[in-house]
C-alpha cells in the first residue's frame, strides 16, 4: 500500500522539490489525511504532525504592528516577504511608496533584502498576509493641505493631459489637476493641448486641496 505525500503537505515552509525533505528508502513518520477506496489512493502528510505557525498568527502579527521580514520572491505585482519559517505575506506594489510611481517592485526591493513592514490584513483561513512598506513612513499627503493652502502660488511640470484638464506635478508624487475651465479667463478651450504641453513647466495657484 503506497500513499502520496504531496509537496504541499511536507512542510509549513516553502520548498521547491521533495528531495529537500525526503529521500528514497528513507523511513519517515506520516499522518494519513485521506483514504479514497474507489480510486485506491491514500493522501499523507508530514507537516500535520508539527504545530502550524498560522494557528496563532493573529496574536503574533496583529493588524497595524510593525515587523521585519526577508524578501523571498519578487513578482510584477509585488514582493513576498518571509516573517518567519512558514509565514509569508505579500507587499502589493501599490503599498510600497506614498509618492514614488513604482513600475516594478525591483525599483525598491530585491530578493534577500531585509525590510520593515506593517501588517495590513490577516487571513488565517487562507493563510495570507497583506503587508505594507509605505505605512512605515509618514504619508506626505497628510501635510499637503498645510503646505499648500488655497491661494498658494506653485510651480510644477505638466505630467499628463486629459480631455478635461492637465495633471501638474508640484513635487514627487504630488499631482494637482489644472481643470480646462481654470486655464483662461477669456478664451474658450476645447482641449488642454491648446494651452499647455506635456513636460512644460507652469506657474499655477492652488484653488483647493
Amino acid at each position: 500500500i503506497d500513499g502520496l505525500l504531496h509537496i504541499t503537505d511536507m512542510s509549513h515552509t516553502r520548498i521547491g522539490h521533495p528531495s529537500e525533505m525526503v529521500s528514497i528508502d528513507e523511513e519517515i513518520e506520516v499522518k494519513v489525511l485521506n483514504v479514497d477506496r474507489e480510486k485506491v489512493k491514500v493522501a499523507l502528510g508530514i507537516k500535520q504532525l508539527q504545530p502550524n505557525p498560522w494557528d496563532n498568527v493573529e496574536t503574533k502579527y496583529p493588524v497595524g504592528s510593525v515587523n521585519k521580514g526577508e524578501v523571498v520572491n519578487v513578482m510584477s505585482y509585488g514582493a513576498f516577504v518571509k516573517l518567519e519559517p512558514g509565514i509569508e505575506g505579500l507587499v502589493h506594489i501599490s503599498e510600497m511608496s506614498w509618492t514614488k510611481r513604482v513600475n516594478h517592485p525591483t525599483e525598491l526591493v530585491n530578493v534577500g533584502d531585509e525590510i520593515q513592514i506593517v501588517i495590513l490584513e490577516v487571513d488565517k483561513q487562507g493563510q495570507q498576509l497583506s503587508l505594507g512598506m509605505k505605512q512605515t513612513q509618514e504619508n506626505p499627503w497628510d501635510k499637503v493641505a498645510d503646505r499648500y493652502p488655497p491661494g498658494t502660488p506653485v510651480e510644477g511640470t505638466v505630467r499628463n493631459l486629459t480631455n478635461y484638464g492637465a495633471f501638474i506635478e508640484i513635487e514627487e508624487g504630488i499631482d494637482g489637476l489644472l481643470h480646462v475651465s481654470d486655464m483662461s479667463w477669456t478664451r474658450k478651450i476645447s482641449h488642454p493641448s491648446e494651452m499647455v504641453e506635456k513636460g512644460q513647466k507652469l506657474e499655477c495657484r492652488v484653488i483647493s486641496v
